[in-house]
């Protein structure tokens, strides 16, 4: 970490904090050359792991993305979206590790989505439940039925 007052390459940590709800690493830092003090930031890296193993960084935009295509023709707009993102991911991030299985994001976008838009819902989730018949919906619509009820 250089220096910003005399671009020093070597610092001391002297404090560090959890900030913005866990997505951030606040560090006030040292030069050990002219001893003056800075901040840094480090925004907290959430990667998804894919079934196939392989690792990527959480991102908002391909939530939306996905969601979006579940919306397509229905009344909910763009800043709906943001916020459901918003959601799953601070959904995510409270589980508190910095890798997640991608079926876990699946599963944090379920019950937003049904409050938001019952039918999107159903096609996010036909897809993501992998339904094959009617009778897989109509389970769906059930399970959502007893849920609103209670």
């Amino acid at each position: 970490m250089y220096c910003p007052f005399c671009h020093h390459d070597q610092s001391r940590v002297i404090d560090s904090r959890v900030v913005d709800g866990g997505t951030a690493i606040r560090r006030r830092r040292e030069c050990s050359e002219c001893l003056g003090r800075f901040t840094t930031v480090e925004k907290a890296v959430l990667l998804v792991v894919k079934r196939n193993g392989v690792t990527e960084p959480f991102s908002r935009e391909k939530v939306i993305r996905g969601v979006s295509r579940a919306c397509q023709g229905r009344h909910v707009t763009d800043d709906a979206l943001k916020r459901l993102a918003q959601e799953v991911e601070e959904t995510v991030r409270s589980h508190g590790s910095s890798q997640v299985p991608a079926n876990e994001i699946g599963l944090a976008i379920l019950d937003p989505l049904r409050e938001l838009d019952e039918v999107a819902y159903l096609r996010f989730a036909s897809v993501y439940k992998s339904f094959e018949s009617a009778e897989d919906f109509e389970s769906e619509i059930r399970l959502m039925r007893r849920q609103q009820r209670h």
